[in-house]
């Protein structure tokens, strides 16, 4: 057996465990019912872990957590907030123009 993910992140786990199920690939999950025991034991020891029963998925499920992470890192680079030099206005990152005023932030 080959440890292949784990995570405090419940949903990210459950990501790479949805992926790994829709691909068949086996797949058991240790501490999954650890967390009740943080601070009895180290957080390190009860992280919930995905781990290979057959070592000749390695290859395969390594592409589905590589993907996953590029993913989440292109997820986490959201722009910044901006002011808009027009009007002053403060705008989320998501915005292409100003919601008060509709201008862009490259004019």
């Amino acid at each position: 057996m080959k440890k292949l993910f784990s995570s405090q992140d419940a949903f990210e786990l459950q990501a790479i465990r949805s992926e790994l199920d829709a691909l068949s690939i086996p797949y058991m999950v240790k501490n999954e019912f650890a967390s009740g025991a943080i601070g009895e034991l180290p957080w390190q020891d009860s992280q919930q872990e995905v781990w290979l029963v057959d070592d000749s998925w390695y290859a395969r499920a390594s592409k589905v957590v590589d993907a996953f992470m590029q993913n989440s890192h292109d997820v986490k680079n959201v722009k910044e907030d901006w002011r808009c030099k027009q009007c002053g206005e403060e705008n989320g990152g998501a915005f292409e123009v100003c919601w008060q005023c509709d201008t862009s932030p490259h004019n």
